[in-house]
């Protein structure tokens, strides 16, 4: 069969026939129709991860969606994270567990480019964040895909408001696109000059932040929530730590949360990833993504990496 494969971690992965992976108690193979190049993809590759340098050659990819017995599935691997394969290939072997049935006539690619970010947005937004009809919603880095994905998802839940905050020109009309009310520039490491902009644009105090950057954009969203407000961080990209004063957490009681999708049951990942597919469905959530050959895996993580892609990038056969 036909795969990928990170020969030297650092390295783009190079494009190699393997045999095909064994039948194995326990496990199942699948026909592979879709695998994403996601941040952690390149992070676990990278070697300089938190989970260590990986035991190469492997073959990357920590989720991907295809076929078993004909019918659709989306599944998730440790590639990179512990010695095994994942997604970017023609057949991949995966634990039973970390199989989650479709419904039929799902498009294989668009869920693929939402996959775990989607995940992630919506369990932040719902099961860790609380988020009740008619609230208002600020969304960080709603460029992403977990952006993109949080600010459809507010919509669903019945947000009244969702205003977003992106730093790239293109973040930003992506987040516009996903359907924000307003979206704010993120291009400041001025707190008070970027809550200025926040407060210009939302209606009254926010309820709810999710943010995936942290950093100064995080202090600048904390001004603007109400007291009991709630802030739920899923990722460090603008910065490891926060200059949040102590007064703003003390003065509005406000609630600081973190959240993981490691910390979720399969059965919760499998019920979100079920909405996801409905949304897709729907034809009510959908990311910027584009799809790219196999055979041509090199040049597609490479403009990954380098950010020259138009959205999130997603191998077909």
């Amino acid at each position: 069969m036909r795969a990928t494969e990170i020969q030297e971690p650092g390295r783009p992965p190079v494009v190699v026939e393997r045999n095909a992976p064994a039948d194995v108690p326990g496990e199942t193979l699948i026909k592979v129709t879709a695998a994403p190049i996601t941040p952690l993809d390149l992070l676990c590759a990278s070697g300089t991860s938190y989970f260590g340098r990986p035991r190469t050659p492997y073959v990357p990819g920590v989720q991907g969606v295809g076929t078993v017995e004909g019918g659709p599935v989306w599944f998730a691997t440790s590639a990179g994270m512990a010695p095994g394969d994942g997604s970017m290939a023609e057949i991949a072997r995966v634990p039973v567990n970390d199989v989650v049935r479709l419904p039929p006539g799902v498009d294989p690619v668009a869920i693929a480019a939402l996959g775990l970010s989607a995940i992630a947005a919506h369990m932040a937004l719902t099961w860790r964040g609380e988020l009740a009809e008619g609230e208002q919603v600020l969304v960080l880095g709603a460029g992403g895909v977990v952006g993109q994905a949080a600010v459809q998802f507010a919509r669903v839940a019945g947000a009244r408001r969702v205003v977003a905050g992106a730093r790239s020109a293109a973040a930003r009309d992506r987040a516009e696109r996903a359907g924000a009310d307003a979206v704010v520039a993120l291009d400041t490491e001025d707190v008070d000059e970027l809550a200025a902009r926040f407060a210009a644009v939302i209606d009254g105090p926010v309820d709810l932040v999710l943010d995936p950057l942290f950093g100064v954009p995080a202090a600048a969203a904390a001004l603007t929530l109400r007291p009991g407000g709630r802030l739920v961080n899923l990722g460090s990209s603008a910065g490891e730590t926060c200059p949040i004063d102590s007064a703003t957490l003390r003065g509005r009681s406000l609630r600081l949360l973190g959240y993981t999708n490691n910390e979720l049951t399969p059965e919760r990942r499998a019920a979100s990833l079920a909405l996801i597919a409905e949304q897709v469905l729907l034809g009510t959530l959908s990311v910027a993504h584009e799809s790219v050959p196999l055979r041509d895996a090199g040049k597609a993580w490479r403009r990954q990496y380098e950010g020259g892609a138009t959205g999130r990038i997603v191998l077909t056969p």
